[in-house]
Formats: C-alpha cells, sequence, structure tokens
C-alpha cells in the first residue's frame, strides 16, 4: 500500500519541475483570456480611433467614385486606381489593427507569462500518432473544451442576437439615412454589440482562468517517488555526499595536523581536549588557533606536539574555552586575552630557560578564564567577537 501511494500524484509540482515544463514551452493559457483581451481591445481602440477612420473612409469612398477618363478606358491605371484606394484604407486602418496585434502579443502575459521556447516547435512523433490523437478525443480536458465552445456559442450568440433585436428597425433603415449619420451610426453599432460580446466573453474568462491554473498544476503534479529522485539528481546521492563530507573532514584534519608544528604551545584538558596556539608579533593582532581536537584527535595532537618538542601545558578551563568558542584559524576571543598571554609570556621564558639556562620559569596556574566561556560552566550567552 505504501508504494502504490508514492507512485499516485499527490504532490505539488516542485519549482524545478516547473521551470523544466517552462522550457519545453507547457505553460498555463487561457485562449479565453486572450480572445477577451483582443476584442476588448479593439472595440476601445475603434471607439478612440472611431473619427479618424470616420473621416479616412469618407474620403476613401468619395475618391473610389472619381474616375477619369484614362482610368475608364485604361485598365492598367484603373487597377493602379484600386491599388491607391486599398493602399489607403489599409492606412487608415493601420493603427487599430497595430492596437491589435500588440495586445494579442502581450496578452499570454496575464496568465503564464512571456515564454520563448524553442523545444516547443520541434516536430514530436507522439502527435502524429493517431492512437493517441484518437484517445484525446475522450480525453476529460477535450470533454472540457467542449462544453466551453457550445457554452460559448450559446452565450455569444444570444447576446448577439439581443443586440441585433433591439436594434433591427434602426438597422433596416440604415440605407436610407445620409452618408455621415449612417456612417455615425454604424460606428456606434460595432461599438456597442463589440462591448455586449466581450462582456459575455469576460464572464467565460473568469471561468476559464480558474479551470486552466487548476488544469495546469494538477498535470504536473509529481509523486512522492518523483519527488525523492529529483532531490537525488539536484543534491546528489546522500551516500555519496556523505562519502564526500567524510573525506572533507579528513583532508581537513591532515591540514590541521601539518599545522601543528608551527604552534607555540599546545593547551589540554589533559586528556579530553587539545589547542595548539600560535602568535607572532608580526602580522598577528591576536593569537590564532591552529589546531583543536578531543578526545582520538586531542590525543594526535598531544602526540605530534611532543614529536616536535612543543610545550603541552595543562589547563582543563582554558582548553575547553578555547575549543567551544575559537574556530580553526580565526583569533582567541578578548575575553582570553589575558589568560593566553601568560601561558605564552610561560613559554617564552620556558624557550630562554633551554637556549640560555637561568632559573626554570613556573607553570602558570589559576588562570583568568571567566567561568561564562567555559561549557561545563556556561548558562548564559557571552559576545565573544574581538573587538
Amino acid at each position: 500500500m505504501a508504494e502504490d501511494s508514492d507512485l499516485e500524484k499527490t504532490e505539488p509540482a516542485s519549482p524545478k519541475r516547473i521551470e523544466k515544463a517552462r522550457e519545453d514551452g507547457d505553460v498555463p493559457r487561457s485562449r479565453e483570456l486572450a480572445t477577451c483581451a483582443v476584442l476588448l481591445a479593439s472595440g476601445l481602440a475603434f471607439w478612440g480611433l472611431a473619427g479618424q477612420m470616420n473621416e479616412a473612409l469618407k474620403l476613401n469612398m468619395t475618391l473610389g467614385l472619381r474616375f477619369t477618363r484614362e482610368e475608364i478606358f485604361d485598365p492598367a491605371q484603373f487597377l493602379l486606381h484600386l491599388v491607391d484606394r486599398i493602399a489607403d484604407l489599409l492606412l487608415a486602418f493601420a493603427p487599430l489593427g497595430l492596437i491589435v496585434l500588440l495586445v494579442a502579443i502581450a496578452s499570454p502575459v496575464f496568465i503564464g507569462g512571456w515564454n520563448m521556447s524553442a523545444k516547443a516547435l520541434m516536430p514530436k512523433f507522439s502527435r502524429l500518432n493517431p492512437i493517441s490523437g484518437f484517445g484525446n478525443l475522450f480525453s476529460k480536458n477535450s470533454l472540457v473544451e467542449l462544453i466551453k465552445a457550445v457554452a460559448k456559442s450559446v452565450l455569444v450568440g444570444t447576446v448577439a442576437y439581443l443586440v441585433i433585436v433591439a436594434d433591427l428597425d434602426e438597422m433596416l433603415g440604415l440605407a436610407m439615412l445620409p452618408l455621415d449619420e449612417g456612417i455615425g451610426y454604424m460606428e456606434s453599432l460595432l461599438f456597442k454589440s463589440t462591448m455586449a460580446i466581450v462582456g459575455a466573453l469576460v464572464l467565460i474568462a473568469m471561468i476559464d482562468v480558474p479551470y486552466q491554473l487548476h488544469h495546469y498544476a494538477n498535470k504536473l503534479k509529481m509523486t512522492k517517488q518523483d519527488l525523492r529522485q529529483e532531490s537525488k539528481e539536484s543534491e546528489g546521492n546522500p551516500e555519496v555526499k556523505a562519502r564526500i563530507r567524510q573525506q572533507q573532514r579528513e583532508m581537513a584534519r591532515r591540514r590541521m595536523m601539518s599545522e601543528i608544528p608551527n604552534a607555540d604551545v599546545v593547551i589540554t584538558n589533559p586528556t579530553h581536549y587539545a589547542v595548539a596556539i600560535q602568535y607572532k608579533e608580526d602580522g598577528m593582532r591576536a593569537p590564532v588557533l591552529l589546531a583543536k581536537g578531543a578526545d582520538a584527535v586531542a590525543l594526535k595532537i598531544r602526540e605530534i606536539a611532543a614529536e616536535h618538542h612543543l610545550p603541552v601545558l595543562e589547563s582543563p578551563k582554558l582548553a575547553r574555552a578555547l575549543y567551544a568558542h575559537t574556530e580553526l584559524g580565526d583569533e582567541i576571543p578578548e575575553a582570553l586575552y589575558a589568560a593566553v598571554a601568560e601561558v605564552l609570556a610561560y613559554v617564552y621564558q620556558l624557550r630562554v630557560y633551554h637556549s640560555h639556562g637561568g632559573q626554570q620559569p613556573q607553570q602558570p596556574e589559576a588562570l583568568d578564564v571567566p567561568d561564562a566561556l567555559d561549557p561545563h560552566l556556561q548558562t548564559s550567552p557571552i559576545n565573544l567577537m574581538p573587538v
């Protein structure tokens, strides 16, 4: 049962799945919304440009009925006359056509946005498969599209019928009206008819847009197995990632161990923790932590320190504080300056003693380490950033 549920498409599409669909040219689209936008833009543009087009139509009609003697008896001249009239007519309607073209190109941004994909233009053999094509005729989506087409035809047809019936008498008497009055009435009738049809299409678009978004989301739904597979592909196999992290830790540990001989002193817990500190007066603002470790790593740090004859100082509280609050390569916290300075002073005195003899320096005890920095005693956070 668990395997069956993993294979059911119950999960929303991931961002990667949606992006892949967009690359393939698959985005939500509503033809009803695009049609509604184009018709609305056409009606408004027609209303705004009515005066200009009215004058252009009257002039074109007047010039179209005037012929010179050459145009009447010469077919070539007559043809040029017709071409001029057609060119003037196209020029008069060019602004309207340009507005409609721009709206048709921009309308996809309302749902799904612009999406240029060459993959959508590539031929697919599955589109030529008659079996799958026959199956699409009886799919749920085809049924919905059929219902929409019927509803749209009935609604638009009803609206157009009501508009025509309301102005039927005026339309029948249109031929008897003067030219200016007839053209003006025709413009008003076209605008009213277009807006009425657009109103019907707005209702259809309001239903179609949510449906298309819902249909698109359902189409891209994924199974739980798909999500797991995508996670593996994008983030990598967990076992491989764990192996890589392990190798990275080993490499970092080897680099850390190679830095220990450069340390000035190793401070221990004495058995559970060990940290290696370095300080150079030239180029360092404060002592830096070169290495740190617990248990087996701490033992290895002490062994390397012994091999290279580095001073090892037992200070459990200071070792725990440095281990807990300092990362590799970072400066020690300001609150530990005094304690580490006392340790380094002892180390320098010890070097002088081994080089020139004299009185052996006394190992520092009771170092000044705030309780708030000791992880065994810490009860509240403290600001450890050096200033």
